[in-house]
């Protein structure tokens, strides 16, 4: 059974068997859309009998593809028992849709709660939410499954007034097997492990350095990694190359230091595990270092930074249909004028290529294949689907003398598995 603390609701663990003879209306009434992604869309729902709120994860299942995605995810959600990590509560099949009934987590995502003016934020309040996550990974390790998408739009708060976390959103998670190395070619790129970016086999340590990343980001409001574009900060991650700036770690204590950088090693076999990371002496401590309170200012910025992101992509996209749809529009009147002169689009060779029958308006989108493998393959449950390769916040240049190879200034050897 779950634990009710602080505001979550209490529910008996059970393995979710898909529903195929009634449909998701019957048990429970739509209400607002809460985001959408590249597998469909989230919407919250209530229970008619109970009035409980819940989250409901559209999957399209046309083809038998996106059928197989969606009951693989549920079979793995079936494997994730525990407080830490967001619970599927039932399933539904339609003909041409799959719904995943989730737990509703009200208390929206970390990193906006912390901006929030009453909240205060330091650093024994950072260690709290660090232990949270680690828990829900060690229990998911134990479980042979891979996140592969940590990231702060998928560490939720269990209700407004809790400090409870847990994990959301497994559309990309993997159930490993021993030797059978895996490989992917999705995630988010800042969070993304040297070994990823590489395209070298994944593991659970993938898992780590994107906590390590996480724990960066709490303490200072900045990407490790972060460089003028997105060609440097890939370089940057494959490298390893990253640093304590003074002006932002100044009143960070040395253990929560060496905690990251335990994390944020090249080498996967040379980053603590879970169960390692929960044993540190940062995490251990009562009362850990300083009380003081962190400035929150950086990590607003950071957040201001991914809205602008989500917004510049969805204006990106509805930028090339505009210009797609007038290039069609153009392509029509010529075709017509063509015919009012008596020639065929045919005979008239300089007036551009012509669309192949068959043709769709996303097949001659540019880049479109580039854009959906630098994005993830779904999102949260309650986020936008911008998870996107895209460039990122411009950041002063370091000096010279302050960049780190690895972490303590020493080099470290290749990525492996």
């Amino acid at each position: 059974m779950s634990q009710a603390e602080g505001g979550e609701e209490m529910f008996e663990y059970c393995d979710v068997v898909i529903n195929s003879q009634e449909q998701v209306s019957d048990v429970y009434m739509q209400l607002e859309k809460l985001g959408e992604g590249k597998f469909g869309m989230v919407f919250r729902l209530q229970e008619k009998a109970t009035g409980k709120i819940r989250a409901g994860k559209y999957f399209r299942t046309r083809t038998a593809k996106e059928k197989q995605a969606a009951w693989d995810e549920v079979e793995l959600m079936n494997l994730l028992h525990h407080p830490r990590l967001v619970q599927c509560l039932a399933a539904f099949q339609g003909p041409t849709e799959l719904v995943m009934v989730m737990e509703y987590m009200a208390g929206g995502e970390l990193f906006e709660r912390i901006v929030a003016d009453d909240f205060e934020h330091t650093e024994p309040s950072c260690t709290q939410y660090l232990r949270q996550i680690l828990e829900g990974l060690q229990f998911m390790h134990g479980q042979a499954i891979v996140h592969l998408d940590l990231k702060p739009e998928n560490i939720m708060c269990v209700s407004p007034s809790s400090h409870c976390l847990k994990i959301i959103d497994f559309g990309l998670a993997r159930k490993l097997a021993p030797d059978t190395p895996v490989k992917v070619l999705h995630g988010t790129p800042e969070f993304m492990a040297p070994e990823v970016v590489a395209f070298e086999p994944v593991g659970f340590s993938t898992d780590m350095w994107s906590v390590g990343v996480i724990c960066y980001i709490l303490l200072s409001g900045e990407f490790p990694f972060q460089g003028d574009n997105d060609m440097e900060t890939l370089s940057n991650i494959t490298a390893a190359q990253w640093d304590f700036e003074e002006e932002t770690f100044s009143e960070i204590s040395q253990l929560a230091k060496d905690f990251i950088s335990q994390l944020l090693q090249k080498d996967p076999w040379s980053r603590l595990s879970s169960a390692e990371a929960l044993l540190h002496p940062w995490l251990q401590q009562p009362q850990p270092c300083s009380t003081k309170v962190l400035p929150k200012e950086r990590i607003k910025q950071f957040l201001t930074h991914q809205k602008w992101q989500k917004t510049g992509k969805a204006l990106l996209a509805l930028n090339r249909l505009t210009l797609l749809s007038r290039s069609l529009e153009r392509k029509v009147l010529e075709t017509q004028d063509e015919e009012d002169l008596g020639c065929s689009p045919e005979e008239d060779q300089t007036s551009g290529p012509q669309l192949q029958q068959g043709s769709s308006v996303l097949e001659l989108l540019p880049d479109k294949k580039e854009e959906e493998e630098g994005s993830t393959a779904a999102t949260g449950e309650a986020e936008s689907a911008s998870s996107v390769a895209v460039p990122p916040r411009p950041r002063p240049p370091r000096a010279a003398a302050g960049r780190r190879e690895g972490t303590n200034g020493g080099e470290t050897s290749s990525s492996s598995s």
